[in-house]
């Protein structure tokens, strides 16, 4: 057994089966779905349905549960997207300043013509403006910015897609 449990920390991810996935989805749909519903969904028992559920969150497959949030009526009246050039093999710093800031709720490192893209949410431009012109420009490591203003947003959660038969592969079929 201690052999298997290497060899799957060796490859660091355990195959998801169709079961698995059908499960990913449901929770996605409701993550206050019980147990007893997710195990009668996908036709397991409800101890089978619980000890994959707590793999998937061992295995760091599910990160946690939250509510999906409308920003708006929460008083956040402004989003943008904000892409920041930044100093090379800066990121970890970057990153560790970046998570101390009011407002953002997501943050990646991506490729192409800039290094990091952030999601910020803000009570008001106002909010918006002091986050971009104090707090990211005093950021040492931030060569550049640019803000992209979000007018509105449609948050693609599995729950809200058109209702799909799901094939024994867990995935919706075309």
């Amino acid at each position: 057994m201690a052999r298997e449990q290497m060899a799957e920390d060796a490859q660091g991810v355990r195959p998801l089966d169709a079961i698995d996935r059908t499960i990913l989805r449901l929770l996605q749909e409701d993550g206050r779905a019980s147990i007893r519903s997710v195990a009668e969904r996908v036709h397991v028992s409800r101890a089978n349905a619980y000890a994959r559920i707590n793999r998937l969150v061992e295995d760091g497959v599910i990160r946690g549960f939250s509510a999906r949030i409308d920003h708006e009526r929460a008083g956040h009246g402004a989003s943008a997207y904000i892409t920041l050039r930044i100093v090379q093999n800066s990121w970890r710093t970057v990153r560790q300043k970046l998570v101390t800031l009011p407002g953002v709720v997501h943050i990646a490192l991506v490729s192409g013509d800039f290094d990091v893209l952030l999601l910020v949410h803000t009570v008001d431009n106002r909010s918006l403006r002091e986050l971009v012109l104090t707090r990211l420009q005093a950021i040492e490591e931030v060569l550049s910015s640019r803000t992209l203003l979000v007018f509105e947003e449609t948050d693609l959660v599995v729950g809200d897609w058109p209702r799909q038969e799901i094939g024994p592969d867990g995935y919706p079929t075309i």
